[in-house]
């Protein structure tokens, strides 16, 4: 059974997260109100939810739950009032978000739970300013939040046991899929993974080996289909044939001694920066960040009706409809 969902959350910022965050349980039914002194806060949000409506519309062409109230405000306590549930998007600073999170700390009730959506900072320092840092987990996902359906959780030092459970059950309701990160690790376990990618791709910007457009047709046009079916380790157990794992690692294990990688990233010089910038800016051509968004939206809602119809991977998690 699906667990209930929050009826009123509160969000510590509106950017690209805190945006996908407010569409996410906004579009699920909770009442959402949005902290975000940023005088333009509810125009990028309205775009947001205008993407995330046309998204959402094509995972359940046969309606959708009605939306609750969404408010923008200014002031933080305004925010948190009535809140049943409560996350922070804030910049990848940790100075702020433990300041902010303390904030937050001091006008809610005990029982309410805070989520950091921090990409990789520890939660032992980010509750390291609370009067209850039991309450704190991250709970990390990824863009568009209102479409991906993971969210990574992780527990500090002090973070209680039942944070957890309970903040996977809020998660849970409003379609997502939590992966709880049992030891506390910078950049928990997706980041880490594709830092490893953008690493090595970074590298073969700045030796000329390829460009950005390469790069990303190396990944859309081969293993990145394959991920949105199953994980690489199942993968490679398939590539192994009826003999399955044992036998991929025993015929391409000896390739892991061969210098086929660097997981030092290359000094971020100037002269990288540009080429990078300028190669990213060539790719994309005259098409707008909205319009890149859509065609987003248009993928992973064709992927994941396809992976519906087999009940399998991304498709048992959507977003739930009518």
């Amino acid at each position: 059974m699906t667990p209930a969902r929050p009826a009123r959350v509160g969000l510590i910022g509106g950017g690209v997260i805190g945006g996908g965050w407010a569409a996410r349980f906004c579009l699920a039914g909770s009442d959402v109100t949005v902290f975000d002194p940023d005088p333009e806060a509810v125009r990028k949000l309205d775009a947001v939810f205008a993407n995330a409506r046309r998204a959402l519309n094509g995972l359940h062409p046969d309606g959708r739950p009605a939306e609750g109230r969404l408010r923008v405000v200014v002031g933080l306590a305004e925010a948190l009032d009535g809140a049943d549930f409560v996350q922070e998007s804030l910049p990848e600073r940790e100075d702020l978000k433990i300041g902010m999170l303390a904030e937050a700390d001091a006008l809610l009730s005990a029982d309410i739970i805070i989520g950091s959506s921090t990409s990789g900072l520890l939660p032992s320092r980010l509750q390291s300013g609370m009067k209850h840092p039991e309450r704190l987990t991250v709970g990390h996902p990824f863009n568009p939040v209102y479409l991906l359906p993971l969210v990574e959780l992780c527990g500090g030092e002090k973070t209680a046991p039942e944070t957890i459970t309970r903040a996977s059950a809020i998660y849970e309701s409003v379609g997502m899929h939590p992966l709880h990160v049992r030891k506390e690790i910078d950049g928990f376990i997706a980041d880490r993974l594709l830092e490893a990618v953008w690493r090595e791709a970074l590298h073969m910007i700045n030796d000329g080996i390829a460009t950005v457009d390469e790069i990303d047709r190396a990944i859309s046009m081969g293993p990145g289909l394959r991920w949105s079916l199953m994980g690489t380790f199942m993968i490679y157990r398939v590539a192994g044939g009826e003999a399955g794992m044992r036998h991929f690692m025993c015929q391409f294990g000896p390739a892991l001694k061969l210098p086929w990688t660097k997981l030092e990233a290359p000094d971020l010089t100037d002269e990288l920066l540009e080429r990078i910038v300028s190669q990213s800016d060539d790719q994309a051509g005259d098409t707008s960040i909205r319009d890149l968004e859509r065609l987003r939206d248009d993928g992973l809602v064709a992927i994941l009706n396809a992976l519906r119809t087999m009940d399998h991977g991304a498709g048992r998690f959507l977003p739930p409809g009518r």
